[in-house]
């Protein structure tokens, strides 16, 4: 099953060209993403949308926290968590990534390397991602939309990151961050790029599943009792 938690999201109309695309490449499901200031008003056409596309794919929404400030940051993730299938927040400033790591009501920090000349995380975060179980994101575009020095800059972010992976095991998610039809690869193409930057092919597959387990995990959040525990219904 092949999971995109970062499609961007836009209105109605667009979603729907993009979720065609992205059905025809091979996608199974794949997460509209908001800002906090879009969110709420996404939220009005989702069951418009929902019907749109039930015939070709799964599909949900992600909060996409931006900002610096992380009692901000907080305050948003205890305002939309309930109403998200997936909490992320774009990283980068090294406090951001701090304060993100550090909270298990977050479920991704969003390119911790964004505008550093470092990864964004080190042996101390990459614990605290493990710890919290909030996975780390990796977004395709940054290397699509990137040039020359930039680019191999990006792609060593990514090395770091994955070295780090391999010691720590935190959830290590995949996306492409699209925002048109020609962003969208296939899934081929998609899995082919991300194995030329290093990874292999088990953890490429374990990077859909654990998006899948945040999805799952949010599904159930209602009944958890604490982390670990959930309430079942014993049918009686």
């Amino acid at each position: 099953m092949f999971f995109d938690l970062n499609i961007k999201g836009s209105s109605l109309e667009n979603n729907l060209i993009l979720a065609e695309q992205a059905s025809q490449y091979g996608w199974n499901h794949i997460n509209f993403s908001y800002s906090q200031d879009d969110f709420s008003n996404a939220l009005k056409f989702k069951k418009e949308l929902l019907n749109e596309l039930e015939d070709k794919l799964s599909f949900d929404y992600t909060l996409e926290i931006k900002s610096n400030n992380p009692n901000e940051i907080r305050k948003i993730t205890n305002k939309f968590r309930k109403k998200s299938s997936c909490i992320s927040v774009v990283g980068g400033d090294l406090k951001v990534n701090r304060a993100t790591l550090e909270n298990i009501k977050i479920d991704v920090l969003s390119r911790p390397y964004l505008r550093r000349f470092d990864s964004g995380i080190n042996h101390v975060l990459s614990r605290e991602a493990a710890d919290n179980n909030v996975a780390i994101e990796l977004c395709f575009k940054d290397v699509l939309k990137s040039y020359l020095s930039y680019r191999s800059k990006v792609i060593s972010n990514f090395k770091d990151i994955y070295t780090l992976y391999r010691k720590f095991d935190f959830p290590l998610i995949l996306s492409s961050r699209a925002e048109s039809v020609f962003d969208i690869k296939t899934t081929h193409d998609f899995i082919a790029f991300f194995k030329q930057t290093g990874l292999n092919d088990e953890e490429i597959e374990r990077s859909f599943t654990a998006a899948s387990d945040i999805l799952e995990y949010n599904g159930n959040r209602d009944n958890l009792i604490f982390k670990g525990v959930r309430r079942v219904d014993d049918g009686s």
